[in-house]
Parts: structure tokens; C-alpha cells; sequence
């Protein structure tokens, strides 16, 4: 899992998980807590109720993404530029600095006064998103979404057909499309992924955000961090019966549930009470990450033969090769090309399998008894190859 470094916070599976507190300068957005349109007094609101609570990030949004209001212009957005940068200069607390926006342009002027990333709700619709965050070294969270700048998360209205193939379009499912549209127009190497929950178009349903919840880890294959928006969303409100404002306790056990699956930044309006569920959730996560100055290893979060063949293909091996998902799947980076060697003759004859992928990655599947065993032949005169085997032994 790629680490992403947003303007000095690290967000991945080595670190805690990270609160992203809402505000909105934007007098249509509906949800009245967060709305300022006075400089002075959201910065307050960042200070006392965002950062004082325990945001690490502030993400600050220039129009309402309700699909019910006109999408401003990239001109309407910079005329409201000014009311957040004012904030920002206001706030006296520390905090990497968000700005929530579809058009490169106003990224750009945004990452040049004073904010520290993008959260692109249109998934670099704009062409030039993804070049502006790299030139300017900023995090992008990218939310899955059709290329198409009015119709954020709009993703069973993407004409898959013409992208991916008709037969693929038939097929595939509404998570396997959330999925491809993080995809479309690529990734940055500081991109957060966002698998879009909420009713970005009269196409989805409650039931697919709960389906995209439910198969939440498939979108760690693509080893970049995860974001996720679920706070008093409407598919959790409906499984307890509750309207929005009495949706904060389903809200928190969801999230959770969403760090460990996989989530590494919640995007909420309840920042104290979502840090404290988020915490419970990274405590009883059990993902093993070792770095060394000559591999790493990490054990990929694999529970379905679904999730197996995703982490397969994204790392250039052939889905099919494989029948069903092995009790542990392990990534080891790093490894010389006689090393990888050493390796793969190490799993002759064991009930394991190693499979060599984009770059110098191996791909380690097997079961504990045929982990213990290769860790045993790896044992010898090579110093890493000792220590890989320690490491594969700490795994089990």
C-alpha cells in the first residue's frame, strides 16, 4: 500500500487514520452547521470545531455537490476563492488545508495561495487535475466519477460500452464500475481513491453503496490510500430507520467498520465522535507492513477469491491463474533479481505459489504450513533472505 504524503501528514496503513472536517462557503449547501460565508466566523468553526476536535485536514468546498443545484462555473468557484483563502489565513490551528473542486484551474490557485490538496469530486474530469496536483506535489483525493465535469459520482451513466467494451458494459457490475472509474484518466502517486458514496445520480441505488461498503477492500488493489464519506448517508440511515439528524451512531459504527476494511481518511461533519470510532476501528485492524532497505512485505487484505483476482491483475498477473484465494497473500518488493530467484525455487514442491508481477514485485500465496516451509528453505547463508524468512514467520 503506497503512502501518500499530504503537505507532511502521512496517510496509509502505517499511520493512524486521518479525520477530514467539512466546511462549505457555499450559501446553497444543505447541510447548515458547516455553511460560513464570513471569514472570521468559519474560522472559528475550523478552529473550535474542526481542528480543536481533532481534524487533520480541512476540506473546504466552493459550491453545494447536491445534484439538484447548477454547477458553478470555474469563474463562479474563483469568485468564492477569496472567502476560503481569508479562512484559512484566519485559522490559528494546524492543519493540511483541502480544497474541494472539479476544475484545474481554480486547484491551481488555490494550491498556489495557500491550500495544501485537491479533492476532486469529478475524478480528473478536468484533463489538467491530475498534471496541476503533481507540478504543485499535492495530494489529490479523486472520487469515482464518469469523465464529465456536471455530473460528479455519476457512474452508471458513464457509456462503458464506448470506454471499456460492450461485453464488459453487459457484465459488470456497479462496484466493478465505481471501481473502473477511479481508474479513468489515471492516478497520481498522491492520489486518495474515493469510491463515491451518497446519490450522486437517480441511477443509484442505497443498495449499491451498501454492496461498494460491503466490498470496500477490493479498492486497496489499488495500493493507493482510501477516503470515504458516509457520514449520516442516507444506505445507513435506511438500515436503522433514522433521519439525518439522529444518524450520528450509525454513522460511527460504519466508519469503523470502514477503517478496518481499508479506509485511511473519513470525510465527516462530526469530527470528534468519528475520530474516537475511527481510532476502535485502526486498533482492531490486523495488516502486517514491514519496510527495509532491501524489501518489503506486506500481507494484502484478501477474503474473497474476488479480492484475490483484483490484487492479481493489478500487479500484472493473469487472474486465471488461480482457482480460489489462498489464506494469505503477500507482497514482496525490493528483492534483487537472484533473490527472487532464490525465492521462487523455494516454493518448488510447496503448497504455495509465487507469482512475478509489474516491476520487481513477487506475489506470495499459500496457506500457514507452506509459508513456514519456504520460510525454512530461504534460511541460509544470505543475510535478507534471513530476515524475509523472519518476517514471513511474524506474518503467520
Amino acid at each position: 500500500m503506497h503512502t501518500v504524503d499530504a503537505a507532511g501528514l502521512k496517510i496509509g496503513d502505517d499511520h493512524p487514520p486521518r479525520i477530514m472536517g467539512v466546511l462549505n462557503v457555499s450559501e446553497e449547501s444543505p447541510y447548515d452547521p458547516s455553511v460560513y460565508d464570513d471569514p472570521g466566523e468559519a474560522a472559528a468553526y475550523v478552529d473550535e470545531d474542526l481542528i480543536g476536535e481533532g481534524a487533520d485536514i480541512v476540506d473546504i468546498g466552493l459550491e453545494s455537490a447536491n445534484k439538484r443545484f447548477e454547477v458553478l462555473s470555474a469563474e463562479e468557484e474563483l469568485d468564492r476563492l477569496h472567502i476560503a483563502l481569508e479562512t484559512i489565513e484566519s485559522v490559528s490551528g494546524d492543519a493540511v488545508f483541502s480544497i474541494e473542486t472539479r476544475y484545474a484551474e481554480v486547484a491551481d490557485e488555490a494550491l498556489s495561495r495557500g491550500f495544501d490538496m485537491v479533492n476532486d469530486i469529478c475524478g480528473f474530469a478536468d484533463p489538467a487535475m491530475p498534471t496541476v496536483c503533481e507540478d504543485r506535489d499535492a495530494a489529490v483525493a479523486k472520487m469515482a466519477s464518469p469523465p464529465n465535469l456536471e455530473r460528479p459520482g455519476a457512474v452508471e451513466e458513464t457509456d462503458w460500452a464506448a470506454r471499456k467494451s460492450a461485453e464488459w458494459a453487459a457484465e459488470a457490475d456497479y462496484v466493478e464500475k465505481v471501481y473502473e472509474a477511479l481508474k479513468q484518466n489515471g492516478l497520481t502517486d498522491k492520489t486518495i481513491v474515493d469510491p463515491a458514496f451518497g446519490g450522486w445520480s437517480e441511477a443509484q441505488t442505497l443498495e449499491d453503496d451498501r454492496e461498494t461498503f460491503r466490498r470496500l477492500r477490493e479498492f486497496r488493489a489499488l495500493g493507493q490510500p482510501m477516503l470515504v464519506s458516509i457520514n449520516r448517508k442516507n444506505f445507513l440511515g435506511e438500515i436503522a430507520d433514522r433521519e439525518t439528524e439522529e444518524r450520528l451512531p450509525v454513522s460511527l459504527a460504519a466508519t469503523s467498520m470502514a477503517v478496518e476494511r481499508g479506509a485511511h481518511v473519513i470525510r465527516t461533519h462530526d469530527v470528534a465522535e468519528t475520530r474516537d470510532a475511527a481510532l476502535i476501528g485502526d486498533a482492531f485492524t490486523e495488516r502486517a507492513n514491514v519496510a527495509t532497505e532491501d524489501f518489503s512485505l506486506s500481507r494484502l487484505d484478501v477474503r474473497s477469491t474476488r479480492q484475490f483476482r483484483r490484487h492479481l491483475a493489478e500487479r500484472g498477473v493473469d487472474p486465471e491463474v488461480v482457482d480460489e484465494w489462498p489464506t494469505y497473500l503477500l507482497e514482496i518488493e525490493g528483492l534483487t533479481a537472484d533473490r527472487r530467484e532464490r525465492l521462487t525455487a523455494a516454493t518448488a514442491d510447496a503448497a504455495a505459489s509465487v507469482h512475478l508481477g509489474n516491476s520487481n514485485t513477487v506475489l506470495l500465496s499459500g496457506d500457514a504450513g507452506s509459508i513456514s516451509d519456504i520460510s525454512t528453505r530461504l534460511r541460509g547463508d544470505d543475510a535478507v533472505m534471513d530476515r524475509l524468512a523472519t518476517e514471513l514467520d511474524n506474518v503467520l
